[in-house]
């Protein structure tokens, strides 16, 4: 076992959020111009990598910033309601225990992932939450935290929900774990070729501990 430190996404990883993120963007539809989503179309997404959804959308990159600050702030009113993916939580604890180090990247902002944690329990698993407006560029967050931790890539193994997360991951030289029961197919994530994709939060602790 060479990996160390376990850096997590958040929304739809660890905190049963993509229902919810879905709602907020099709009620932010008309005001940042692309079309809302379907129950349709939804499952068609779910089989697109993050640059076809972004495509497929029709928003300019250029407004995505402003959308995700939008969404982030709708977030903060309903984070007490969400709950952690079933399941998570005791793999967590269970990681923890094993003397792993735990940490998240996102684009949610540090109060709402804060929020989350302490309504859940969850506050004194992480040593550290960075978060960051990132499209396609979770590798410069993954690199800084690399440089401000003095790890090494092969201390650390990132674990994500969409394609971008692997994607960002091997432009890092990190393994990475895809998770299935977030936003983004087994399928497309297959596709992608993660170093592990697993369909239950259990099965982290399988990967792990056979490394």
């Amino acid at each position: 076992m060479t990996q160390k430190v376990i850096i997590f996404d958040f929304d739809g990883t660890i905190a049963d959020t993509v229902d919810a993120l879905v709602s907020i963007a099709n009620r932010l539809a008309l005001e940042f111009g692309y079309v809302q989503i379907t129950q349709q179309e939804l499952a068609l997404l779910r089989n697109l990598t993050s640059r076809e959804i972004i495509k497929y959308s029709g928003i300019s990159v250029f407004k995505i910033p402003f959308l995700v600050k939008k969404v982030k702030a709708e977030l903060k009113n309903k984070i007490h309601e969400f709950k952690p993916i079933p399941g998570i939580q005791e793999a967590l604890i269970e990681l923890k225990s094993q003397g792993y180090k735990l940490g998240i990247i996102t684009s949610n902002s540090k109060d709402n992932v804060h929020e989350f944690l302490k309504c859940n329990n969850l506050a004194n698993l992480f040593d550290f939450i960075y978060s960051g407006v990132t499209i396609f560029g979770k590798r410069t967050i993954i690199n800084n935290v690399l440089r401000q931790k003095q790890l090494k890539p092969n201390e650390v193994i990132y674990v994500g929900d969409e394609t971008r997360d692997i994607e960002a991951s091997k432009k890092a030289n990190i393994q990475v774990i895809a998770v299935t029961w977030g936003f983004n197919s087994s399928e497309v994530l297959a596709k992608q070729k993660p170093d592990f994709l697993i369909h239950h939060p259990s099965e982290l602790l399988t990967v792990l501990n056979n490394k």
